[in-house]
């Protein structure tokens, strides 16, 4: 029997990423929903400068050491190398984002990465439907395929650690808003707690459905079901990570933003590890084997350079 490898998930031949049911997932939605009902409610009768500032510094602290490092660049694609500790650090602050756990954050971001290379996927999986139901499957409902593929998690799914991360995510938020009442009060609590989590889940869902909708390519993958674009104007907020059609394209990739004017703060800390001898083994594309399915997309600046190439004074 074939087995088809894609990070975690072991395919066989029978799996399917076509036929299954959505269905309410009450843990993500419950939880989700409290946070948006909080900062909805609470937002606007505790805004102050320092509630902003507070605000931008978690949120941005998470998305950068936590989501777009810690667990995308390193926990599921392995894309650079650190020690242990370190690693344990950045996927803590992983769990602080408040989507889940590692172990799910893992599977869910697999299975999508191997559906979206089948011939067809769910539009669970594709973020094919209507904005407004895409919005509600991804947040607050889960896929129950009918032949799903199976999962491996490797090393990491025998880390005690992450482990306890994976049944503690949300208790993992005590402590820092504990910190933050300390520092501030429940407005504290209500910006760079409730508000950063409903900021980081609705965000990464709606660049998400950007991302599999419209906007630039530079690439396409042969036989994939899905391809991906860009979103510029999330580049810079979402560390690197809204330069999806990249990702796409060279998956074990560290580095997201590949052309002129695309942000990547990922990379730029991951290199600044590098300088200080905490990050080694970086993947970009120039060290990654070359795919055979993958293709570059033509279009206006390939052809603008062409013209001028072709043009008696562009040579």
């Amino acid at each position: 029997m074939t087995i088809q490898i894609v990070g975690s998930v072991r395919a066989s031949s029978k799996a399917s990423a076509v036929k299954g049911r959505v269905r309410w997932d009450p843990v993500h939605s419950l939880w989700n929903g409290i946070m948006a009902a909080i900062t909805l409610i609470s937002a606007p009768f505790t805004f102050s400068e320092a509630t902003i500032f507070v605000f931008l510094i978690a949120t941005g602290t998470v998305l950068l050491l936590g989501h777009s490092v810690g667990f995308h660049r390193r926990l599921i694609h392995e894309s650079f190398s650190c020690p242990l500790w370190l690693e344990r650090i950045l996927v803590w602050f992983g769990t602080l984002v408040g989507m889940s756990g590692p172990f799910w954050m893992i599977r869910t971001h697999d299975l999508r990465d191997w559906a979206q290379r089948q011939p067809g996927c769910h539009p669970y999986l594709s973020h094919a439907s209507p904005m407004l139901k895409d919005y509600w499957w991804q947040v607050h409902c889960r896929l129950k395929l009918d032949n799903p593929p199976a999962f491996e998690l490797g090393r990491a799914g025998r880390d005690r650690f992450y482990r306890f991360l994976e049944h503690s995510w949300m208790v993992q938020q005590l402590p820092v808003m504990a910190l933050l009442f300390w520092l501030g009060g429940w407005s504290f609590v209500v910006w760079g707690g409730c508000a950063r989590i409903f900021i980081c889940v609705h965000g990464h869902w709606l660049v998400g459905h950007l991302a599999h909708r419209r906007g630039p390519q530079h690439w396409l993958v042969d036989g994939a079901g899905v391809q991906a674009h860009d979103v510029p104007w999330a580049g810079l907020i979402t560390m690197g990570e809204a330069w999806h059609n990249n990702h796409h394209a060279f998956p074990e990739s560290a580095r997201l933003g590949l052309y002129p004017g695309q942000s990547d703060p990922g990379f730029v800390f991951l290199k600044a590890l590098e300088r200080v001898g905490l990050a080694w083994d970086i993947k970009t594309p120039e060290t990654l084997a070359t795919r055979k399915l993958l293709h570059r997309v033509e279009n206006k600046l390939d052809r603008l350079i062409q013209n001028q190439m072709a043009s008696p004074g562009g040579r």
